[in-house]
């Protein structure tokens, strides 16, 4: 089973979206994999991290999604942050345009899904 991170909070500052996980998470050998994937059944996006040849998957809630939104629209980087440490996700929003665009109007992805990316990402 994959190892699955929480974020605690999202900050934005005046040149980027920090997403922060508990402090005591390594970032040891974490790497950002420029990929991401959707969660249905949790309504959330996933942003793949890779540690010693396995996949670390940081849970991106629909709670911080207005944040993520607000952020794309000003065209900041997002970063990982432990407290001590950072990580920038590179691809994220490339990834996550993606995953809207097959996600809008797409039934497969479960209704909840779509109907919550769509009354965020596709509200102006």
């Amino acid at each position: 089973m994959n190892k699955k991170l929480q974020i605690t909070k999202a900050e934005m500052t005046e040149k980027e979206l920090i997403l922060s996980v508990d402090h005591s998470t390594s970032f040891d050998y974490i790497k950002a994999t420029g990929q991401m994937l959707v969660d249905s059944d949790d309504i959330s996006f996933i942003y793949l991290l890779e540690a010693d040849n396995q996949y670390v998957y940081l849970v991106i809630g629909k709670e911080y999604w207005n944040k993520i939104k607000e952020c794309k629209q000003l065209e900041l980087p997002v970063s990982l942050s432990n407290g001590s440490g950072k990580i920038v996700l590179e691809q994220f929003f490339d990834e996550l345009d993606y995953l809207i665009q097959n996600i809008e109007g797409n039934g497969n992805y479960g209704e909840e899904m779509e109907k919550a990316v769509e009354a965020v990402f596709m509200q102006k």
